[in-house]
Parts: C-alpha cells; sequence; structure tokens
C-alpha cells in the first residue's frame, strides 16, 4: 500500500503538533525552575483556563496563578527541578488536544534546610489558537511525598514520608 502525498503530510501534521505540545510543556516546566515569571505566564491561554494543582487553589486565570507563582517560588533560597517523563498526547481535531505527564519534582529550601520531593501526575488539556498551542487545563495529583531535613552536621532527617489517600 503505497501512502498519497495527503497521507504523509496528514501524518506530518500530527508529529509537528505533538512535537509543538511537547515543547510547550518543557518550556513551561523550565521556566518554572529558572524564575521566568513572564514565560509561565505565557504558556497558559490568555483568558478563561484552569489550574487545578493538588494543595493549591484553583486558578482561572493566568494572572492569578502567577501572582501565587511569584510569591511561592522567586524567592531566594527556592530552587526546583520538574523532570517531565512518560508523556501521553492526544489530538482531539485540529486545534484541541490532551496530555498525560509524569512529574518527577524536587524542591530545595535552603531556609528551613529542606528537601521536597514529589511524584506527581498531570492531565493538561491544550488548544491552538492562531496557528500556537496553549495550556487551557492542568491538573495535578500528588502520588508520592518525602520531605528531609538537612540538620547542621549534613546529616539528613525524613520529615514526611506519604503516598496518596486511598481512593
Amino acid at each position: 500500500m503505497t501512502a498519497t502525498l495527503e497521507d504523509i503530510a496528514a501524518r506530518l501534521g500530527v508529529l509537528e503538533d505533538k512535537e509543538a505540545i511537547r515543547a510547550l510543556k518543557a518550556r513551561y516546566l523550565r521556566a518554572c525552575d529558572l524564575k521566568e515569571v513572564e514565560d509561565v505566564r505565557d504558556c497558559f491561554a490568555p483568558g478563561k483556563i484552569r489550574i487545578a494543582y493538588q494543595n493549591f487553589p484553583e486558578f482561572d486565570d493566568r494572572d492569578a496563578f502567577v501572582e501565587i507563582y511569584r510569591q511561592m517560588a522567586c524567592n531566594g533560597g527556592v530552587y526546583d527541578i520538574h523532570h517531565a517523563t512518560n508523556w501521553q498526547i492526544d489530538l482531539a481535531g485540529p486545534e484541541r488536544a490532551t496530555g498525560k505527564w509524569s512529574l518527577n519534582f524536587r524542591t530545595i529550601l535552603t531556609g528551613p534546610r529542606q528537601v521536597v520531593r514529589l511524584a506527581v501526575e498531570y492531565d493538561d488539556v491544550y488548544e491552538k489558537r492562531d496557528g500556537r498551542w496553549w495550556i487551557v487545563e492542568t491538573v495535578s495529583r500528588v502520588i508520592s511525598m518525602l520531605t528531609e531535613q538537612v540538620n547542621e552536621d549534613g546529616s539528613v532527617t525524613v520529615l514526611a514520608l506519604a503516598e496518596p489517600p486511598a481512593a
């Protein structure tokens, strides 16, 4: 069976859209790590959106979310690493897609001398507007957590070791 030029173009379009969404998510996570507030904002669509991260307030616009992000993460002594893996992107048409991601998150808090590690699952919704993909909904749930205290002598004490509540 020989693929037609239209078939090849359609398959290429799907690959390009999925790669653009992967790049968008990577840009968002990297901007969070580097405290690039305007880049964080620019990953979310203007207008009404949904950001529902477990253990945080829910937001319906990007500016309110970015202000809380700025207050919590953009202070000296807060160092984050977001590593997203296991992506699954499904196109629901030429201008809408969903995504699932596993996140390995770590934050180092130098003030209280703590390290927090989370395993997180994301469920996202993306929309393509004027040729560009945006995050329009993102929901996260924590799968597991480890909080460690780094003592003055360099030893580590586990403060919290948790798994998600039973469903």
